[in-house]
């Protein structure tokens, strides 16, 4: 089953914690400190992938984590970084959280690190200095980014059908395309958007996309019109299927009044209008639209049942629609990705590790804040902790 969206928790790794450790070989007994330095904690990251349809795997893996960094070791031994974990979505995905949006991967290749991993905390071999040449301390690595997030796909099509529920628009992309949709004589056949290729004489693919049928109030959210429309949004044009063995006008006023109520600039989206179901009247109609509009940009009057009229309709889509432009195509100008989330600030308080426990350096943290890093860096119930100049036990 296709699914244009997912909910996914994600959490990058933690740093590894700097090594707390002193020399001792044979005939230096008492050597300098000589602790690593922690890895990094791995990241999460997004990669937009042509080759992907949909979100469905993210239905099943709701949860994503990130391997954490290595512990620093004695002999100035650094611990490796966590490995990243990278996750392929869909060319198209949306990245959303607590309704902002965070990344919108717009094009193949598209790359965003959704949750940073932790810094590696420094080893006491990092902290010696002129008045302090044996400390007995290293850092704890930081916790990584964790945050829950919602992946929302907005197909990415040359041309996209609209109509009303039983207007033939699946008949249509079965005859023009490689798709094979639910085809049935009755409305609402179609419940998930479908996407076909269309192959020109001149080698040249398109790519097409069938939603479920609107009606009325879909802008609304009748009948999950908001998750419909949403896949029309980046269609360069629209081909709307009206089935002629009904009044035209009305159907036509009908999807483009919930066109212009969504919004999103689909109101202004050139058309092709096709007259479907021609078969079913005795007089066939001339290829032509009684409405006068200017974004009607061409009229063509066939029957998926029968063929007629379809090989025209195959020859002339291909120069109907719009070439991409080149933002569209990913040229060197076009930002990998748009990011509105603004980086964090540096956390104004360091966790060492000590012989006896933990030491808090720099600011008060918040009671909170500070238990969950503790708890991250392995303290146990009972352990010391040095805080403003006194020495609490953890809870």
């Amino acid at each position: 089953m296709f699914s244009d969206r997912a909910q996914i928790h994600v959490q990058a790794g933690k740093g590894g914690d700097g090594g707390l450790s002193f020399r001792r070989e044979k005939h230096v007994p008492k050597g300098g400190p000589d602790g690593g330095d922690g890895g990094d904690g791995g990241d999460v990251l997004l990669e937009a992938d042509p080759s992907l349809r949909d979100l469905a795997v993210y239905k099943r893996r709701r949860l994503i984590a990130a391997a954490k960094g290595g512990n620093g070791r004695g002999a100035r031994k650094h611990g490796a970084d966590g490995p990243d974990v990278e996750l392929r979505v869909p060319v198209g995905t949306q990245v959303r959280r607590d309704d902002e949006l965070i990344a919108d991967l717009a094009h193949p290749g598209a790359r965003v690190v959704l949750a940073r991993g932790g810094r590696g905390g420094r080893g006491n071999a990092r902290f010696v200095s002129p008045t302090r040449q044996v400390p007995r301390f290293a850092e704890v690595g930081l916790p990584g980014d964790e945050l829950d997030v919602e992946l929302h796909l907005k197909l990415l099509a040359d041309a996209a059908f609209v109509g009303l529920p039983n207007a033939g628009k699946s008949s249509l992309l079965t005859r023009i395309s490689n798709a094979r949709p639910k085809v049935a004589a009755y409305a609402f056949t179609t419940l998930q958007p479908v996407l076909g290729t269309f192959e020109a004489p001149d080698g040249r693919q398109l790519v097409v996309a069938d939603v479920p049928g609107l009606i009325e109030g879909a802008s609304e959210g009748v009948g999950l019109g908001h998750e419909f429309l949403a896949h029309l949004e980046r269609a360069r044009m629209l081909i709307h299927v009206i089935d002629v063995s009904k009044p035209l006008d009305e159907q036509w006023r009908t999807i483009d009044a919930e066109l212009a109520a969504y919004g999103a600039g689909l109101e202004s989206l050139p058309q092709i209008v096709v007259l479907n179901k021609i078969d079913l009247i005795e007089e066939r109609p001339a290829p032509s639209f009684p409405i006068p509009d200017p974004r009607i940009v061409a009229t063509f009057a066939l029957s998926c049942a029968t063929g007629e009229g379809l090989d025209e309709f195959r020859r002339r889509l291909p120069s109907i629609v719009p070439e991409p432009e080149a933002a569209e195509r990913g040229e060197d100008e076009l930002a990998d990705f748009l990011v509105y989330k603004p980086e964090p600030k540096a956390r104004p308080w360091h966790l060492l590790r000590t012989d006896r426990g933990f030491r808090v350096v720099g600011a008060t943290p918040d009671p909170e804040e500070l238990e969950r890093a503790l708890r991250a860096a392995g303290a146990k119930r009972g352990a010391e902790v040095e805080l403003a100049g006194e020495t609490l036990e953890l809870p």
